[in-house]
């Protein structure tokens, strides 16, 4: 037998370890799962300090990153550590970005997104296979409060259920390294709960006035699942004068409003993963002309939204259009910098 030069073997030796060595950095920054409801990582425990992020530009209608370098340096002035995204992000250069501010992504997909990586064509699997080993990524989310919109199933949510289950399914055997969650409208029913029982972890998204957190005690009854507040908050406009705060843009009525709630969050007996703020920007294109900001819009659950029982739709960032802070964004600043607990 041919006896290998020295030379050569040392060359192979390290190229291995160069291969190893990444194998296992991929591995360590990626993996993610939950343990007695909380969010575990290679550097310990996780607790998600969201913002909900779909930015759409002044005047269009359609998610845009242009603005994603700012964005990010505000998000980590705001102790921000979570971007939820309601579609996926199909740009590697994207996710390197957030990567490198430090963030990471709650990457959902929607039951019917034309076919682009959704749940209905089965394409959201080629999305998981293509970004599983991304470092930025933090779980899988699917859908966003579908169970207020039977009529999009037939008026029935069996479809949606045997969905999501065949989905959890799909993506537990190609990525066992990230959990898979569902964000859901309000705490699910017993019946629900159990269906989908294979959920690594629950969103709720819950809006009861400033009084969110008593969802947990209410989830609880049911499950002792991981679960986290995928959408929480208020706008910053109030259609009627009411307990004080004036009618008109009240900046001072939203931060007060989501102060309260975060306060009974973001205790160190709180059985919450975390919690995603909705939202980081003003969405100009949601209730009419994307060129002005509107009155108006409307969604499920609005009564439930502080101070005046009205969701308008277009007042919801912690900052404006133009990227100026908001009062609550301030407030969210303070809360999330000086919760530091380890959970």
């Amino acid at each position: 037998m041919k006896k290998r030069s020295p030379y050569l073997s040392l060359i192979f030796a390290a190229i291995l370890l160069l291969m190893g060595c990444k194998g296992v950095a991929v591995s360590q920054s990626s993996k993610v799962w939950v343990d007695q409801g909380v969010l575990q990582t290679e550097q310990g425990p996780y607790f998600i300090k969201a913002v909900c992020y779909h930015p759409v530009t002044k005047g269009q209608t359609q998610r845009s990153f242009e603005h994603l370098s700012q964005d990010l340096d505000l998000m980590r002035q705001a102790g921000i550590n979570t971007i939820r995204v309601y579609e996926p992000i199909d740009s590697k250069e994207v996710l390197d970005e957030i990567h490198k501010a430090g963030l990471r992504v709650i990457m959902g997909f929607g039951f019917n997104q034309q076919g682009r990586f959704d749940l209905r064509s089965g394409s959201y699997i080629d999305y998981v296979r293509k970004y599983q080993e991304h470092p930025a990524i933090l779980l899988w989310e699917l859908g966003n409060e579908y169970n207020y919109h039977p009529e999009w199933f037939g008026g029935s949510m069996d479809l949606w259920y045997a969905t999501v289950t065949e989905a959890i399914s799909a993506i537990h055997q190609e990525d066992p390294n990230h959990p898979v969650a569902s964000a859901h409208g309000e705490v699910p029913t017993e019946e629900v709960l159990d269906q989908l029982d294979e959920l690594d972890l629950w969103g709720l998204n819950v809006y009861r006035w400033d009084e969110s957190h008593k969802a947990l005690d209410d989830f609880a009854q049911f499950s002792d699942k991981a679960v986290y507040f995928s959408e929480l908050g208020a706008d910053s406009y109030m259609t009627t004068s009411k307990l004080g705060y004036a009618q008109g843009e009240n900046q001072k009525a939203q931060a007060d409003a989501v102060g309260k709630m975060l306060s009974k969050i973001l205790t160190p007996q709180t059985r919450s993963a975390g919690v995603a703020i909705f939202s980081f920007t003003d969405g100009w294109w949601k209730a009419g002309n994307p060129m002005t900001q509107d009155i108006g819009g409307w969604a499920p659950g609005s009564s439930g939204v502080p101070y005046d029982a009205t969701a308008n739709e277009e007042y919801w960032g912690m900052v404006d259009i133009d990227r100026n802070k908001k009062e609550v964004y301030y407030t969210i600043q303070s809360m999330f910098k000086n919760d530091k607990k380890q959970r």
